[in-house]
Parts: C-alpha cells; sequence; structure tokens
C-alpha cells in the first residue's frame, strides 16, 4: 500500500476541486455501476468518483477493466480527459511477491516491474487516439503522453508520435515535439536514438511559430550542438520566430557562455539584434543576458538604453519596478555610464503611482553630479510647478507625498551643488502655503545659513509671503529665520510692520459674542444647504409645492492666519513671536544708522503690550496646548527683562542674537558630516562572506549542473530565497524555528519546524512513533486563532514501530497580529484497536516575523500619528538605568527604525524618540518613547511608550511584545 501512495505521489500532475464528488465518495460498487451506463455524464460522475479515492490511498483495482470496457471508446471528450487523469493515478505494475521482497531484502536480485496485461488494451486505446481524425484527440493525447514515465507503455507508440510530426495541423505537431522531446529525455537511447536528428530535420522544414519553439527547445536540452548549429545558420531570421523561440536562445546563449566564455563572440550579434526587440520581455532578457555576460562599457550602455526605453514605453507598474532594480543594480558598478541616462531616467516621473516616482528619485539622486545638475534641478522644479496647477488630475492622483518628494530631492541637490541653490530656493518659496510647506521653510532655513549673499532676497520674499502661512510648525521656523538673520535697518522695520500687522491688535482672547458667531458659522457650514418646500400659486391659479436648497451666506474672514493661530490658543507660537520680536528689537537698539531712538522705543513697547497679551491668551484660552503655560510665562517674562532691564540686556542681547545662528551652523555641520561618514560607509567594499562559508567551485560542477541558469553569486541568491540574506548561522536561525509539541513521555513525539516567508506559514512536522505497534491513519489536526487560515492541511500517515516520518502543512497569513497554532495528533493503535489522542503545545506566532524597519520623515510620521484611530499606551518598567541603553534595547528588540537622530554620548535626564516599522502587508507602526530619568526614585526609568496603528491587531501585539522585553536588561549588559 505504501508503495502505491508513493507512485501517486510521483505520478500525479493534477489536482481536482474537493467539492467534485458532493454528498461524499460513492463505493467501488457504486463506481462499476455507474461506469456501465449509458449516460456520459454519469460516467464522468463515476470515474472522478474513482481518481479521488485513488489518490486517498484506496487500490479499487476492479474499477480498471471498467474503465477499458466502457469509456476507453467513448467519443465523449471530457470523458477522454477524465480517462487520460485515470492513466495516471491508476497502478500499471503488478505488486511484488513476498519471496521477491525477501529476496531482494537478502542481497538478491532488485525486484522486477511487470507491467498488467490489461494495459496492453490501454496502450492500444492510446494508439487509437494518436491515429484519430480529430486534430484536438491527437494533441490532447500527446499532451498526456509528456507525462507518461513508463517505459513499457511509451515503447509501442514512438511510430505513431513520430508519424505525428508530419501533421497537416500545427496544433497536433507542436506536442509531438514536445512528445518526442520527453521520451527521449527520459528513454533517448532505447526509445528513440534519432530524436535529435529527426527533430533538427522537422525544425529546418517548420514553418508554425509554436512548433518550432517546441522543437528548439528539445535540440536545447538534449542536443546543444545542434541547436548552435541552427541558430548559427537562421541568425537572421529569429526575430521573426515569436518571443518563445527567443526566450530559449537567450537561455541558451547564458547556458553556453557561463560554462564556456570564450564562447560569446558567437552570441553577440543576436543579444544585439532582441535588445530592439518590439516584445518587452525578450528586450528585458536580452539586456539582463548581456550585463551577465559582459562588463564592458558598450553592453553596458546598450542594455542601459534598453531599460531606460522599456521605463518610458511599458505601462505596468511592476514592470517600471523592475527596471528600476535593475537600472539601480548596474548603478553600482557603472554609474557614469547611468549619468548619461539620466535624463531618460527621469522621464518616469510622468508615472502617476507616487511609489515609480519615489524609486526614480532614488535612482537618479545619486548620480547627479556638475555637469548634469542644472538640467535635473529644472526638470524637478517643473514637476514642483505641475504640482501647483488644479487641473492636474495626474499630479492630483500622486497627492502631495509626490510634491514631498520633489523639494526633498531638490533640496539634496542644493545642499550638493551650491551653483544651483539660488535657482531653486526662490521657486519653493511660493510653495511656503501648500501641505509642504514645512519642508520648504526647512530647505529655506539651511540655505539662507550656507549661503550670506542670498539673505537679502530670500528674506525679502519670506517677509512678503509671511501672510499666506498656514502651518504651525512652518509659521515657527520662519518667524526664527526673521529674527536671526534681519541684520539690516531695512529688513528689520520690514520684519517688525509685517508681524504686527499680521497680529493686528494686542488682544488675543475671543470674546464671548465672537466665539458664538464663530461656533454658529461653523455648524452652518458643517450642515450643509438645506431643503426649503412652500406652496406657491402658479400663473393659471393651480397650486403647485417648490421645493429648493439654500445655503448659508458664507463669511468673507479677513482674519491673518497668525492671528487666528494665535487666538486659537498656539501658546508655543506665541512664545515664538515673543522671542522674534524681543531679537528684532534688539537688533534695532544696535543700529546706529537707519534706526531712530524713537522707532526703537515704539518698537519695544508695541513688542511688550503683545506678550502681555500672548501670556493673557494662554491663561485664559482652553486649548491642548494648555499644560505649555509655565514654559510659556517663563520664556517672555526672560524676554520682556531683556528690554526693561540694561543689567539683564548686556547679560542677554549676546545669548539671543549671536548664540542661536552658532547653534544651528554647528547642527548643519554635524549632518553634513554624518551624510558623509555614512557616505563613505556604503561606498566602503563590505564582504557579506563569512569566513567559514562554503566556496563554490563552479568550475568542478558537473555539466549537468553547470548547464542550468545559475548567476554568479549562486550562494547569495540561495540565501534570499531561503529567507537567510541578512547573514548569520543557518543552524541557528532554524533551530530557533523549532517547537516541541509534545512531551518525550508521550507515545508520539511531535516537533515542528516553522518557516515564515511574507504571506505564508509554512510547518514541517516531525512525528516520531515511539512504541512497538505500528500506528495507522495518523492525523496531525491543526487550527489556528488570529487571522490565519490553513490552505494545506496535513496528509494521513502509517507509521511503523520505532519509524519516524515528516507531515507538512501550509498556513496563510492575512494581517500582521499576533496568532496561535494548536492541534491534536489522532491516530488507531493497531494492536489494541483503539483511537488515541495526543494534545499538541501551541505555536506562538511572533509579530516580529512580519514588521521590518521602515523610514520616513517627520511630516508624514506626524500625519499619520494623527490619523491613526487605535493606540496602546504602555508603562515604562525596566531594569535599565541608561536613556539610550534603553532606546536601543527597544529598537533592536521590536525591529523598528529610530527616526529621530541622537548622541549616545550626550548626558541628560530625559529622552523622547520615533520609531517606525511596516508589516510584510504594508501596515505602519508608529511608536513614540518618552522616558525620563527620576532622580528621586534611585536613578530609575519612567515614561510611557505609545504605539499607534490604523488597525487594533498590530497595536496590541506590539504592545505585548514591548511589555515583554522592556523588563530585563539587553544582552550582555
Amino acid at each position: 500500500m505504501a508503495n502505491t501512495n508513493n507512485s501517486i505521489e510521483s505520478y500525479c500532475t493534477f489536482t481536482l476541486a474537493g467539492d467534485v464528488t458532493t454528498g461524499g465518495l460513492p463505493g467501488e460498487a457504486q463506481i462499476r455501476k455507474q461506469l456501465e451506463d449509458n449516460d456520459p455524464q454519469v460516467k464522468r460522475h463515476a470515474v472522478k468518483a474513482a481518481i479521488m479515492a485513488m489518490l486517498g490511498g484506496e487500490p479499487m483495482p476492479s474499477i480498471l477493466m471498467q474503465v477499458i470496457r466502457f469509456c476507453i471508446n467513448s467519443q465523449d471528450k471530457p470523458l477522454k480527459k477524465l480517462c487520460m487523469l485515470y492513466w495516471e493515478v491508476v497502478p500499471k505494475y503488478e505488486e511484488p511477491t513476498s519471496d521477491e521482497l525477501l529476496a531482494a531484502a537478502a542481497g538478491g536480485p532488485a525486484v522486477q516491474r511487470k507491467l498488467l496485461p490489461v494495459m496492453i488494451l490501454v496502450c492500444n486505446a492510446l494508439m487509437n487516439d494518436l491515429t484519430h481524425s480529430n486534430e484536438y484527440v491527437r494533441g490532447s493525447m500527446l499532451r498526456f503522453l509528456c507525462k507518461v514515465k513508463d517505459e513499457e507503455i511509451l515503447s509501442p507508440l514512438v511510430t505513431c508520435i513520430k508519424s505525428c510530426l508530419e501533421h497537416k495541423h500545427p496544433y497536433v505537431r507542436k506536442n509531438a515535439a514536445l512528445a518526442v522531446f520527453h521520451a527521449h529525455k527520459l528513454f533517448g537511447d532505447n526509445l528513440i536514438p534519432d530524436g535529435p536528428e529527426l527533430i533538427q530535420a522537422f525544425l529546418l522544414a517548420e514553418t508554425d511559430i509554436g512548433s518550432r519553439r517546441n522543437a528548439f527547445l528539445m535540440l536545447f536540452n538534449q542536443s546543444e550542438e545542434l541547436a548552435i548549429e541552427f541558430l548559427a545558420n537562421n541568425m537572421d531570421d529569429v526575430a521573426k520566430y515569436g518571443d518563445g523561440f527567443a526566450l530559449l536562445v537567450l537561455d541558451l546563449t547564458r547556458r553556453v557562455c557561463r560554462r564556456d566564455p570564450n564562447q560569446k563572440s558567437r552570441f553577440v550579434r543576436v543579444l544585439l539584434e532582441m535588445l530592439s526587440s518590439t516584445s518587452a520581455a525578450v528586450s528585458y532578457e536580452a539586456a539582463w543576458t548581456l550585463v551577465t555576460l559582459s562588463s564592458a562599457p558598450t553592453a553596458v550602455r546598450a542594455a542601459a538604453v534598453t531599460y531606460t526605453n522599456l521605463l518610458n514605453s511599458q505601462n505596468d507598474n511592476n514592470v517600471k519596478m523592475i527596471v528600476l532594480e535593475r537600472l539601480e543594480d548596474l548603478k553600482k558598478n557603472h554609474s557614469k555610464i547611468l549619468q548619461e541616462l539620466l535624463m531618460d531616467v527621469l522621464r518616469a516621473l510622468s508615472s502617476p503611482n507616487p511609489d515609480i516616482c519615489k524609486k526614480v528619485l532614488d535612482v537618479v539622486m545619486d548620480i547627479v553630479t556638475s555637469r548634469n545638475v542644472s538640467e535635473v534641478v529644472n526638470t524637478l522644479k517643473r514637476e514642483v510647478a505641475k504640482t501647483g496647477e488644479e487641473d492636474s488630475n495626474a499630479v492630483e492622483a500622486k497627492g502631495s507625498l509626490y510634491r514631498a518628494m520633489l523639494i526633498r530631492a531638490i533640496h539634496g541637490c542644493a545642499a550638493r551643488f551650491p551653483q544651483v541653490a539660488e535657482s531653486v530656493v526662490y521657486v519653493l518659496m511660493d510653495f511656503l502655503s501648500s501641505d509642504c510647506g514645512v519642508q520648504v521653510i526647512v530647505f529655506v532655513r539651511e540655505i539662507i545659513e550656507q549661503y550670506p549673499q542670498l539673505r537679502p532676497s530670500i528674506l525679502s520674499k519670506l517677509i512678503s509671503n509671511l501672510d499666506e502661512i498656514g502651518n504651525t510648525s512652518a509659521m515657527c521656523v520662519c518667524l526664527w529665520i526673521l529674527g536671526e538673520y534681519c541684520e539690516s535697518s531695512d529688513t528689520v522695520e520690514a520684519s517688525f510692520d509685517e508681524i504686527t500687522n499680521l497680529m493686528g491688535e494686542a488682544s488675543f482672547v475671543m470674546k464671548k459674542d465672537e466665539k458664538q458667531a464663530q461656533d454658529k458659522a461653523a455648524a452652518e457650514a458643517a450642515a450643509g444647504p438645506k431643503m426649503v418646500t412652500k406652496n406657491i400659486v402658479l400663473a393659471d391659479g393651480t397650486y403647485a409645492t417648490q421645493t429648493m436648497y439654500t445655503e448659508s451666506k458664507k463669511v468673507d474672514d479677513t482674519t491673518a492666519n497668525l492671528r487666528k493661530m494665535l487666538v486659537a490658543g498656539d501658546v508655543f507660537l506665541g512664545s515664538v513671536v515673543s522671542s522674534t520680536l524681543t531679537k528684532l528689537c534688539l537688533r534695532a537698539s544696535e543700529l546706529q544708522s537707519g534706526m531712530s531712538a524713537g522707532k526703537v522705543k515704539e518698537m519695544t513697547m508695541q513688542t511688550l503690550l503683545i506678550m502681555c497679551a500672548i501670556v493673557k491668551m494662554a491663561e485664559m484660552t482652553v486649548s491642548a496646548q494648555k499644560s505649555s503655560l509655565a514654559d510659556c510665562k517663563e520664556r517672555v517674562t526672560l524676554c520682556c527683562r531683556a528690554l526693561l532691564d540694561p543689567k539683564a540686556n548686556a547679560m542677554l542681547k549676546p545669548t539671543l542674537l549671536t548664540k542661536g545662528k552658532i547653534t544651528f551652523g554647528s547642527f548643519l555641520k554635524t549632518l553634513k558630516d554624518k551624510d558623509m561618514s555614512e557616505t563613505k560607509k556604503d561606498k566602503g567594499s563590505v564582504s557579506s562572506v563569512q569566513a567559514d562559508d562554503l566556496i563554490h567551485f563552479r568550475q568542478l560542477r558537473s555539466s549537468a549542473v553547470s548547464a542550468g541558469d545559475l548567476d554568479l553569486d549562486d550562494g547569495s541568491d540561495l540565501a534570499r530565497a531561503t529567507g537567510y540574506a541578512d547573514g548569520g548561522s543557518l543552524l541557528s536561525s532554524e533551530l530557533s524555528h523549532v517547537y516541541q509539541l509534545s512531551g518525550f513521555a508521550d507515545p508520539v513525539y511531535a516537533e515542528a519546524f516553522v518557516t515564515v516567508h511574507d504571506y505564508d506559514i509554512s510547518l514541517e512536522i516531525l512525528v516520531i512513533n515511539r512504541t512497538p505497534n505500528t500506528l495507522s491513519n495518523l492525523n496531525v489536526e491543526l487550527s489556528t486563532m488570529g487571522d490565519m487560515k490553513i490552505v494545506e492541511r496535513p496528509q494521513s500517515q502509517t507509521i511503523g514501530p520505532l519509524d519516524q516520518s515528516t507531515i507538512r502543512a501550509s498556513i496563510k497569513v492575512s494581517s500582521t497580529e499576533t496568532g496561535h497554532i494548536f492541534g491534536t495528533i489522532v491516530y488507531d493503535d493497531s494492536s489494541t484497536q483503539e483511537k488515541v489522542y495526543i494534545n499538541l503545545n501551541d505555536i506562538h506566532m511572533d509579530i516580529m516575523d512580519y514588521i521590518r524597519p521602515a523610514t520616513c520623515t517627520d511630516e508624514i510620521f506626524r500625519s499619520m500619528w494623527a490619523e491613526f484611530e487605535w493606540e496602546n499606551k504602555v508603562a515604562i518598567a525596566t531594569s535599565i538605568t541608561e536613556l539610550v541603553d534603553f532606546l536601543n534595547h527597544v529598537v533592536g528588540s521590536t525591529n523598528m527604525r529610530c527616526l529621530t537622530p541622537h548622541d549616545s554620548s550626550e548626558k541628560g535626564s530625559f529622552l523622547a524618540a520615533n520609531l517606525y516599522a511596516r508589516s510584510v502587508f504594508g501596515e505602519d507602526a508608529l511608536v513614540n518613547v518618552s522616558v525620563e530619568k527620576k532622580d528621586d526614585n534611585g536613578g530609575k526609568l519612567a515614561g510611557y511608550i505609545r504605539i499607534r496603528s490604523k488597525t487594533q491587531g498590530i497595536a496590541l501585539s506590539l504592545g505585548d511584545r514591548i511589555t515583554n522585553v522592556q523588563r530585563g536588561a539587553p544582552p550582555g549588559q
């Protein structure tokens, strides 16, 4: 019985749906009776039932003769197809006798397989179909013969297969070529010794594209010399032979050239012709083959041109992403060649997909040089300008994310190449009022510090655009710039006047009637138009009903944005305004020319009134920043003392007017040094091979192995395919994913090796029979908890005494959350004839298997933080005493990336950091760590870790993970 099952598993090449026999499988007698029915539909149902029963392990020996008698000569085509599937699973050989098995076990002759006598009738039926007048029947039978692996069955059919090569219909010839290939591959010397020569003659006379492709496939695998000879004689006509033939030629090229690099010159011509193929698949494969086989600049340039053409001509986003990945690989070793095609790559920014645009910018920004930076910046400026057009539907689809990417790219170009900074800063300042205003103003702040010659013009434009800024963070940075860099009397006076005009009257507390009117207007606007129905009298004297919509009158609000923010209760912005106005007053007092004493005094009095109004607003307005009231009072008090007290003025003036710029300059220098060190680290050759790794000698491989399509770095490819690309010991990684399911004292010991690969979980369960009895019908019944679904359940097994078996199961995961796999082993004890149950331990699927570190900008992080509704707050309770050590421990334990730069050498009593990660399902995980070291608590750390996500599962699972790992000290401490 075991041999039958193994035979079925090795020959089975199809699957049937589980509901083909609804209501349960009929018995063997019932199937025999149904096969005798004259209705073809009843016969089809019976054959399906027989196939399902045999796949389940039932031998059903009496069904074979019934199928031969009543189904083999049927003209019903679905029934013929089912019969072919039946021939695949039916046992075709006699079972060996016990004497033959004992003799073979004692060292005698091996057991000889004997074909069942009734299979002669089957061979005769197959031969009849091979000579059938219908080309569909012939072609289907030829396709079926490609699955047959028995020489005794194929041997009498060889003559008919050869005759099908000359059939008039291309469908028959195409499948006949594949049948010859299959027979020659398995039994070439015995069945078709002249197969390659036969196919060569067939290939020379064939005109059909599919038949020619299949014939060349046979030569490609069985007689490489004849394939190369045919290619050399017909090299000019390869483009006419179709895409399938061209892809085979590329496979042949890679195989031959990797085995013998001296053969490259024979294939260069055909490769260059395929680069210009009208088929995207052929041109892509030709470019990849050319780069793989040659690193010459001419070859790389030709391949890069092909990639860029594909990038701009294909509409499929997946194709674009694959091509960009190839261009990124080329960039590592051939950046100078890609610099020539940089503008062609930038044309892909027209794609409506933001992921494509992001990938394009990632590829391009690293190869920008002083020669092409002006062209790149001009292109980026045009794209930014397009984002400001309201009627651009394509740009609107990409949203503000695309504009933020462009601004970041322009920022990077300006930082690396000072000559373009002046040309871009004015264009970007037009977008201060957009949702990317924070990025723009941060860029302007860096430019105004690094290029003093641009300060007057930038400050002038900044003052004129101040009333358009609607973002609080952008307004704070803009005010800081005006307070730090306005050094002439004109800019000081203009800045002060503009800020005070935007702030209006020095009273920022909204009156009661104003607040009620504002709330009423907001409620009417939110309610939308109202429907009014009334009766009217028409001209003829009849009555009618009239329905109309009325909209509330829109009130034109002319209040400046700066005043709106202050009236709304923005305490932090009030502190920034106070500091900026104080700096302007102190700067004005230093300027001897252009500023009169009366003007300075007037500015000082106006500043003091505004600061008092800001403090009153902070005290009376209820807002989210109410907790910042004490800090605001302290800051405003310091500014007042700097303006009123001469001693405080002399002490604070140098700090307020110079220390800010000096600190900001050192910050920029630190960032620049950090970027340079990371660039050097990336350029440095980091070995990805460990000292004890195996060495693969390609020259020592057999010809059969080297004939495969293997890359130059097979070891890394294998590691990537198996999920161990990040290094580390394979054995230790495997052992960490082995779970013991049953105890050592149980009659059946079981353990599972779990492999997690994105959406799939593969279980390899090792089951060991520790009893002296045979366990039959052993089943591992699994169940899941969470968003997991078992797609392949374990098959029933029969395990002998003290024997073992490996059972496999597959589970599909649909979301990122902690799950559990539990189950039971059920089997029949052959000695006691009892059914035994063994409960298994749970397998806990950790969320860390799905979390991957990711990065994003601070603006995107803040927007997601405000958008996500699920939050999990975890109190910090740990034995770690250092702030940075605790942060590194949390980052390493949660597999997240820290977005907040920090220096481990800095000492302090408080630390706040943002962490970010993304799951394999595209779900975002945001974490904010706020930890404080309290001296009054023995130096222990206290605070909270807040987790936010769009789904509840990831927030709860990540919170449980942090709770479990935060208590213990990190390893090695």
